[in-house]
């Protein structure tokens, strides 16, 4: 039984068996409806969890909070890789559009394609929901810079304005580990995309 537990708990990201062994253990040392809460919480998340049908987003119901807030700019949306991005611009507290989770970004070194993520979905999004500027406010990666290309190639003939979030996010950095100071400043001084890996400097 310690054993089966301990592999389970290694299965998580970040997590080596010598971390698993010691989580474990300390379960053991609480109450039995303690770990029944830790249980059943872990158990609802996976149950009542979903994401929304219209930006990807993690959500307890069909359409998001951000998405359903008529208070949020409904003509801009900012596309990140991933829901922990749309926490880390949220905190900033600058922006107050809506938002596209694409699940990732392209890596043909990992096998993932445009079509492993949701840049079709943004595509048919943006007509139908009159949308009228897209930020791009992905890594600044390779693989980063590379979805920005492709999505600008893609949303390029539907006439709508496309930006990415300025430099000051340093060259290579993922967007979850920018601060709130620095991320917040590089989305309210966004550049239009001109269709180059490097976007020009403010």
């Amino acid at each position: 039984m310690l054993e089966n537990a301990v592999d389970e708990f290694a299965k998580l990201p970040g997590i080596g068996r010598k971390t698993a062994l010691r989580l474990v253990l300390h379960l053991l040392k609480r109450t039995e409806e303690e770990v029944e809460s830790f249980g059943n919480a872990v158990i609802r998340l996976r149950k009542e969890i979903r994401y929304c049908r219209v930006c990807h987003n993690i959500s307890d119901t069909e359409v998001c909070q951000l998405c359903a807030n008529p208070g949020r700019d409904h003509e801009t949306v900012c596309v990140v890789e991933n829901v922990k991005d749309v926490m880390s611009v949220e905190n900033t507290q600058q922006y107050h559009g809506l938002y596209h989770v694409l699940g990732g970004v392209i890596s043909p070194m990992d096998g993932v394609g445009p079509k492993d993520l949701e840049i079709e979905s943004l595509v048919e999004r943006v007509p139908r929901e009159g949308i009228k500027e897209v930020i791009l406010a992905l890594s600044t990666t390779m693989e980063g810079d590379t979805t920005n290309f492709y999505i600008f190639r893609k949303l390029a003939p539907l006439g709508v304005r496309i930006t990415t979030i300025a430099r000051g996010v340093a060259i290579g950095d993922e967007l979850e580990y920018a601060d709130e100071v620095t991320l917040g400043r590089s989305i309210l001084n966004r550049v239009d995309f001109t269709g180059t890996f490097t976007p020009p400097t403010p």
